[in-house]
């Protein structure tokens, strides 16, 4: 059985490559993304020196407890380059995202950096999206209906919650709801079906923005773009 923990990192390490001194660099949330960030902390630590916007409050607590030196959109309008995870990554780099809760921060991130990087374990890594559920933030008023609309486009709509049966709450005082499409077969017509429904706030399809994919696959690593094998 693969070792993905061992994967992550191979990917996490591969992706420091791409990152320079001076940079603003994004910080991506989840499991891999905190790779990249315990690893981007040590060269920190040995005077490396770059600024990081961070994706979440889980992000940025990392981060700072890592010593990396934060910054935000009050300071900076672009970043060089974003390292984030994915729940899936299909062949053409179309994800999805947000699993973790942090969609929405992660695309205004991911959409105002110049070279957007992917780090995933093999698992990651699919002929196309949709077996992993699509997030979709909603405000919470009129979720109800909002998901129905949702499940018109053929999806199966669950109303993400808590441990504790309460719903899950976003850094943006939103809802989740889950949607599972089983197969996404056009990614692009589904963003925009997606954005015309009122009440969506924003949705964890990622499509066109991934520049470079860093996928660990045993005791190696993959790197891929739109065109294929980097």
């Amino acid at each position: 059985m693969p070792d993905y923990e061992k994967e992550k990192e191979l990917a996490a390490r591969e992706s420091l490559k791409y990152i320079q001194p001076g940079m603003t660099v994004g910080l991506g949330s989840g499991s891999t993304a905190a790779h990249f960030i315990r690893l981007l902390g040590e060269k920190v630590r040995n005077g490396f020196r770059i600024e990081g916007i961070p994706t979440s409050v889980r992000t940025s607590v990392l981060a700072r407890e890592h010593g990396i030196p934060l910054t935000d959109f009050s300071q900076r309008n672009r970043l060089d380059v974003t390292v984030d995870g994915a729940d899936e990554i299909d062949r053409a780099l179309n994800l999805i995202k947000g699993g973790g809760g942090a969609l929405l921060r992660e695309k205004i991130v991911a959409t105002a950096t110049d070279f957007l990087i992917i780090v995933a374990d093999s698992r990651k890594s699919v002929d196309n999206l949709g077996a992993f559920p699509l997030p979709v933030e909603v405000i919470p008023f009129g979720w109800e209906l909002v998901g129905e609309q949702i499940r018109d486009l053929g999806a199966v709509v669950k109303l993400r919650m808590t441990a504790t049966s309460q719903p899950f709450v976003t850094a943006q005082k939103n809802h989740i709801l889950d949607c599972r499409f089983e197969e996404i077969a056009d990614p692009e017509r589904l963003c925009e079906s997606l954005r015309r429904i009122t009440g969506v706030v924003e949705h964890g399809l990622f499509v066109g923005l991934t520049d470079l994919a860093i996928v660990g696959r045993g005791d190696k690593t993959e790197s891929l773009t739109a065109e294929g094998v980097a």
